[in-house]
């Protein structure tokens, strides 16, 4: 896969994930199976698998529509803007998030990819604001009005809610911004005609008038001439 990436692309990417776990979840009911077991148990070596798997299961249709649309908004302003780095930022982000929850959660079953959502929000707020260049401070724009709420729900709220994986996650989004903050090509600025450097040929010499050139010097010149006619 090419570096650059459409953003048309970018939303089938991130909209393969969606619909991934959408399908995971219907399977879920329709065979009768019990997926919890597959999130991240805290201290637990049977949990451990959760750092891989806890992101891709949900413990109710809710939950699941709650992630859907802040996985496919921000996985495509991501994967769309931050091509060198998307994917090393990424697989931070699901990994650190379930570390931190499997070393420091609470003893219970912490699953969902609201730890993702929460990386990404985090890796493009900082990325933003680090880098300063346009693409990067419209994405972090973006990702702010849609869901500048993330900032504040990396802290405890309700009990039902896992924040460890929200807190987690924008751990990882953070490290990643500041570790990749130089990968990714900044769009080339635009360069007015003032701050422009004149060329060599046009340059002019220290004794150049800039409005009449050497003109002056030929006036002189002349002057001199009459002067030694008249003596």
């Amino acid at each position: 896969m090419s570096n650059n990436t459409s953003l048309q692309r970018s939303i089938i990417i991130a909209g393969t994930f969606v619909v991934l776990i959408w399908w995971i979840k219907l399977c879920e009911v329709l065979f009768g199976w019990s997926l919890s077991q597959l999130g991240v148990y805290p201290q637990a070596p049977s949990g451990l698998i959760g750092i891989v798997t806890g992101p891709l299961i949900h413990s109710s249709w809710p939950h699941l529509i709650a992630n859907t649309l802040p996985i496919l908004l921000l996985g495509s302003i991501l994967i769309y803007g931050y091509p060198k780095s998307r994917w090393w930022a990424l697989s931070i982000i699901w990994l650190l998030s379930g570390v931190g929850v499997w070393l420091f959660g609470r003893e219970n079953y912490h699953l969902g990819a609201s730890g993702l959502a929460h990386g990404m929000f985090f890796f493009l707020f900082i990325s933003g604001i680090l880098r300063r260049d346009k693409r990067s401070i419209a994405l972090l724009m973006i990702a702010f009005f849609m869901y500048g709420s993330m900032l504040l729900t990396i802290l405890p709220r309700e009990p039902g809610i896992s924040y460890e994986y929200h807190l987690f996650g924008a751990l990882g989004g953070v490290l990643s911004a500041i570790g990749f903050r130089h990968w990714d090509p900044k769009p080339p600025r635009k360069i007015y005609s003032w701050e422009r450097q004149p060329d060599e040929g046009d340059a002019l010499s220290d004794e150049e008038d800039p409005i009449i050139g050497d003109q002056w010097k030929t006036g002189g010149d002349r002057a001199s001439e009459d002067q030694q006619h008249n003596d």
